[in-house]
């Protein structure tokens, strides 16, 4: 099961860095699993994030295996959200049964490729009305799985949602380790 994390230009750090963790911790950690995880990029020159990180992906949509689970993350979402091409490689990953998921606004680029369509969703608590206005049946949720898209709220709901993804693609009790094995033990001190 191939793994792609997609970093675009502005795309906010840990909205692709939690899932990163929780997917390329299960991949490395339990390899007879099958899953490799891997980021894509839109070009092989260093892509620079929301907060300032520059970072290389693995690959570029020319060079990536087949994707079996996409994550896309929030972050300035325009750009990706108007690439015909990118909305075109999210419909091709969906139409041949993979899943597509998203992490904050990143659920804005699902829209723009018509895989909210007719289905719940979520996002960012700051964007749920303007999803909303493009005709998106918005939850305030953690994350809302409908099979083959989940959408995950900001930052820390990606996180859970990408061990919703382990626990779904293989078990719980391998979601449950996988979060003691990166010590994701959310109790926040404020």
């Amino acid at each position: 099961m191939n793994i792609g994390v997609y970093v675009y230009e502005r795309s906010e750090e840990l909205d692709w860095a939690g899932p990163w963790e929780v997917l390329s911790a299960w991949s490395r950690r339990w390899p007879d699993d099958g899953v490799t995880a891997f980021t894509i990029t839109d070009s092989a020159d260093p892509v620079l994030c929301a907060k300032g990180l520059r970072v290389l992906g693995d690959h570029t949509w020319a060079t990536a295996p087949a994707v079996d689970v996409l994550v896309v993350p929030g972050g300035d979402a325009r750009g990706p959200s108007a690439d015909t091409a990118l909305l075109e490689q999210l419909r091709a990953i969906a139409g041949r049964g993979g899943l597509v998921t998203s992490v904050c606004t990143g659920a804005f680029v699902l829209q723009a490729a018509g895989l909210l369509d007719g289905r719940p969703a979520t996002t960012h608590w700051g964007s749920m009305e303007r999803l909303g206005e493009l005709g998106v049946d918005v939850r305030e949720e953690r994350y809302v799985d409908t099979g083959d898209v989940i959408t995950a709220a900001g930052v820390s709901a990606g996180i859970d949602m990408a061990l919703h993804l382990v626990a779904r693609l293989h078990s719980l009790e391998r979601a449950r380790e996988v979060r003691r094995y990166i010590q994701y033990d959310p109790e926040p001190p404020v």
